[in-house]
């Protein structure tokens, strides 16, 4: 049975949300699926008609994609991460929006850990670490950032210039399946679900869906992918900080870091705050030693940078722990072949200042 006519807007988060679960893939995560889950009954993730369900404690919880990272931290849980992708045009991300990845992340976290087998018998179930983190291409209310940053949930901004050729490939791809859809008889439209299938073969090497697509709407798809995987205009990294956030890195020309990075794996780089018709701050980041070699952008929410220039007295020792703890070191994840290759970007926190 076909799949009613989307409109262009849940179809555009659709595809926002396989170009995650590429970059989770390229940055060290394996995206995960049902068929990942090797532990007995009852099971931790399965399928619905609506995707991936992880098990919490108490409801199955829906994520729009779910990474493992490749490596387990030493005396730590295998670590995983929560993906939800917002592709809005006006409206900021809304604090409903964060306390729903709050609530989630606690279930899961809260979730069973033995197994029982027998009556009176059990043995321990595989437990792991999940974090969450939200994408938005149109940012995020001062509310919502403060209730993030509270409880520890990511949030990436995607409106920023830097981000305007994801978001205009997203659209363009979304808005032209969408004509073909609505120029489609009802009964032969293809499911969301088979699309999302034919995309994750180019993009995370998946077996590929049992339906056929018509040519009209594979190419805009595999232009999609192309685009992706050449990264010669999307640069875009994840990259870790020492602290529980994980922050998005773009570059005009990302293979120019690689190529610098690949030689000089942990280097120390200058911060400094950059004007861009952006509304909140932008950073960028140049190697100290040869600061032409390339440029890294990234941005953060107001309510971290205003920690970090605060001058009032009752705000030192939170801007010192912003300084040292969450920027002073960054760690870049690059996948090459099945193999991460690992990026450490360091800086002293003294030059974290806005005259720079």
């Amino acid at each position: 049975m076909a799949d009613k006519l989307i409109g262009k807007g849940p179809l555009r988060g659709y595809l926002l949300e396989e170009v995650l679960a590429w970059l989770l893939r390229s940055s060290g995560f394996e995206v995960l699926t049902a068929a990942d889950d090797l532990d007995t009954e009852p099971k931790v993730l399965k399928e619905d008609k609506n995707g991936l369900l992880v098990r919490g404690r108490g409801a199955w919880h829906q994520v729009d994609a779910l990474g493992q990272f490749r490596y387990v931290p030493p005396f730590s849980l295998p670590v995983r991460l929560f993906v939800e992708a917002k592709y809005l045009t006006t409206t900021p991300v809304q604090l409903p929006t964060v306390r729903n990845g709050h609530g989630v992340i606690h279930d899961v976290n809260e979730a069973e850990t033995t197994t029982l087998t027998a009556p009176g018998a059990g043995r321990p179930r595989t437990r792991y670490r999940y974090n969450y983190a939200i994408f938005s291409t149109s940012g995020f209310s001062p509310v919502a950032q403060d209730y993030a940053l509270a409880h520890q949930i990511s949030l990436i901004d995607l409106s920023t210039p830097d981000f305007a050729v994801l978001r205009d490939l997203v659209k363009n791809t979304a808005d032209t399946v969408h004509a073909v859809l609505e120029a489609t008889p009802a009964a032969q439209r293809p499911k969301i679900s088979d699309m999302r299938a034919y995309l994750r073969v180019p993009l995370l090497d998946m077996n590929p869906g049992e339906a056929e697509l018509a040519d009209a709407i594979r190419g805009p798809l595999d232009y999609l992918a192309q685009a992706l995987h050449s990264r010669s205009q999307l640069g875009l990294v994840l990259a870790f900080p020492a602290a529980p956030f994980v922050l998005g890195l773009a570059s005009d020309d990302l293979y120019s870091f690689v190529d610098y990075a690949r030689d000089h794996p942990t280097h120390t780089v200058r911060p400094r705050r950059i004007h861009q018709p952006a509304s909140h701050p932008v950073w960028e980041l140049r190697s100290a030693e040869h600061p032409e070699a390339y440029a890294l952008r990234f941005s953060l929410p107001e309510r971290i940078e205003k920690w970090i220039v605060a001058q009032d007295e009752g705000m030192p020792s939170r801007t010192r722990y912003v300084k040292r703890s969450m920027l002073s070191t960054m760690t870049l994840y690059w996948m090459h072949g099945e193999h991460a290759q690992t990026f450490q970007l360091r800086y002293e926190p003294s030059e974290l200042r806005l005259d720079r």
